[in-house]
């Protein structure tokens, strides 16, 4: 994979400093209000990176907030019952994510003490922290120097270093460590973060930026007043299949339907609230893919369709 480098080179460090020095002064004026942003505390700063692993950020807040009055510790969530964990997820899709941070809880609290693990490697251990996460948390939660480097911060690196076509994770990864200011990860992270989400837009702002004299793509945009941003492989982001009509989205739909019913509903009984179309057996099977995962409990009946499901 080849990049523009640099002014025919690697960035000199002093120009290094000047463009984090300009950044990080950016991000004092500018700065997002986000509620995960004002505590020190490992436990809410979980909560939210899992809140934020697939959904936007104005959707989280509210819950976010709500999910910490209801559990405002480890020891809170580890203790209360799955079906209430699930039932406070509302809204946020992606329900395994909240069986995910329950077991987690329950792990933290049984293994540690009920104190998150600082250690990357042992953070990785945990169930549903992936590379991304635990990058997070490792910056957010514990001021580690790692990078972290979500779809925004993609778009922001691949125009810094001029790359035309998308580079390999390890690229970007190198490419992400190498610009993060030692000390300085929290601040630097989220300063990326706010530049992607307000201003390196898929059609940039480049006059807004405070990093423009650094980018080598933004003379290329600005001659091209910034439409040959969106067409750029490198950060398009990836076309993704329809949602309704799929797997996930009748999981949801089950789920939903099941926390508006606190002693369940029969099999097909929740079939015709669901997807009516589908024949028993195959959404007994979709049934059966919701209990494996644990989001789900299923007694039997006297015939498949008066089993009864409800949440856990």
């Amino acid at each position: 994979m080849q990049s523009i480098p640099y002014h025919n080179g690697p960035l000199p460090s002093k120009q290094l400093e000047t463009l984090q020095s300009a950044l990080l002064a950016w991000y004092e004026r500018q700065r997002r209000d986000l509620p995960w942003r004002a505590t020190d505390d490992p436990y809410a700063k979980l909560v939210a990176e899992v809140m934020l692993q697939q959904t936007q950020v104005d959707r989280v807040i509210p819950k976010y907030r709500e999910f910490l009055g209801l559990f405002p510790t480890f020891e809170a969530l580890a203790e209360a019952a799955r079906a209430e964990v699930i039932r406070a997820w509302s809204s946020l899709g992606y329900n395994m994510r909240a069986v995910r941070l329950h077991d987690i809880a329950r792990r933290v609290v049984e293994e540690h003490g009920g104190t998150l693990p600082s250690d990357p490697a042992t953070l990785r251990t945990f169930k549903g922290l992936g590379p991304y996460t635990v990058a997070a948390l490792a910056s957010f939660a514990f001021g580690r120097d790692a990078a972290v480097v979500d779809t925004n911060v993609r778009r922001v690196l691949t125009r810094l270093a001029g790359y035309t076509e998308r580079p390999s994770p390890k690229e970007l990864d190198a490419l992400a460590q190498s610009v993060l200011p030692a000390g300085r990860s929290p601040d630097w992270n989220q300063a990326m973060m706010d530049l992607g989400a307000t201003v390196c837009l898929p059609r940039p702002r480049c006059g807004a930026c405070p990093i423009e004299a650094h980018c080598a793509s933004a003379p290329v945009f600005k001659r091209g007043d910034g439409a040959i941003a969106e067409q750029r492989a490198a950060y398009a982001a990836p076309r993704q299949s329809m949602f309704e009509g799929s797997t996930r989205y009748y999981r949801g739909r089950v789920v939903e339907a099941l926390r508006l019913a606190p002693n369940g509903l029969r099999l097909s009984q929740l079939r015709d609230v669901v997807q009516p179309e589908a024949a028993l057996t195959e959404f007994a099977a979709l049934v059966e893919g919701l209990r494996r995962d644990g989001l789900v409990e299923v007694y039997a009946g006297g015939d498949a369709g008066a089993a009864v499901v409800q949440l856990p």
